[in-house]
């Protein structure tokens, strides 16, 4: 058995823009539910989402049978957390609030195996390696991990030239929400002067060879960031995408339907 191409690593490193939507119920039906929607990637989240190892395998599980890609996000830079999230068959890590080039090299390091890293050995027991049924796992892991760091503050922002050169970081995620706050404009992710930081922020991921994202429901900021060079960038949120069309459709029918005589 050979082990698993990760084609979203491929395919950023080609400079093919990655469409994906966040998933944040936690809840394995959703993820497959969204599984064949066309999306290139799906974002498992388990630092806002109620998400552990044990309910993100059951979502790896859901969606292995579709053409998307799994990216999962731990709660926080934690090595013991990452060991255990690669363990379970996550390829492709996104990693929150990465402020400085030491947090980003303790996280490659974290992704790989000695001598490349720290990474704890224990394939018979993990399902990355389909308990060891996956031909010299040991040995072919580490080209195959993919590590998104979250650039989401202001010192992040000060950081971002070195920490995108470092060498096994494949992508810079960028968390408007948070870097406006810390800019003074809690609230205003959209603000101009956000946007400008993250165009540049953009541009010097690009120079570094790396592939930058972001999350943006709003279509046409969306267009926005994908037209500044992002490469992998998610549309769509599973909560806000079931309660707005449900708010909706409620609407549209309380709006116009005769009241019940009782």
């Amino acid at each position: 058995m050979q082990i698993p191409t990760n084609h979203f690593k491929k395919a950023i490193g080609a400079g093919k823009v990655q469409i994906g939507c966040w998933v944040g119920f936690a809840d394995a039906g959703v993820a497959e539910a969204l599984s064949p929607c066309g999306f290139d990637w799906l974002l498992l989240d388990g630092e806002h989402g109620p998400n552990t190892p044990r309910t993100v395998l059951d979502q790896l599980r859901a969606t292995a049978a579709y053409p998307v890609n799994a990216v999962v996000r731990p709660v926080e830079a934690n090595v013991a957390l990452v060991k255990q999230y690669l363990d379970v068959g996550a390829h492709t890590l996104l990693i929150p609030m990465i402020d400085t080039p030491e947090q980003a090299s303790l996280m490659v390091q974290a992704t790989r195996y000695a001598p490349d890293g720290i990474r704890g050995m224990g394939a018979a027991l993990a399902r990355a390696s389909r308990w060891n049924q996956v031909s010299d796992y040991v040995n072919q892991a580490n080209s195959e991990i993919c590590l998104l760091v979250q650039a989401e503050t202001t010192l992040a922002m000060k950081h971002l030239e070195t920490i995108a050169n470092i060498e096994g970081v494949d992508g810079v995620f960028f968390g408007p929400a948070d870097l406006s706050a810390g800019m003074g404009l809690r609230g205003q992710p959209s603000h101009p002067k956000v946007m400008e930081a993250i165009f540049r922020g953009i541009d010097q991921v690009r120079a570094a060879g790396k592939a930058p994202g972001i999350l943006a429901t709003d279509n046409a900021l969306a267009q926005k960031y994908l037209d500044a060079g992002a490469l992998f960038v998610a549309v769509g949120l599973d909560t806000s995408l079931l309660v707005n069309a449900a708010t909706q459709l409620a609407a549209k029918f309380r709006s116009t339907a005769a009241p019940v005589q009782r």
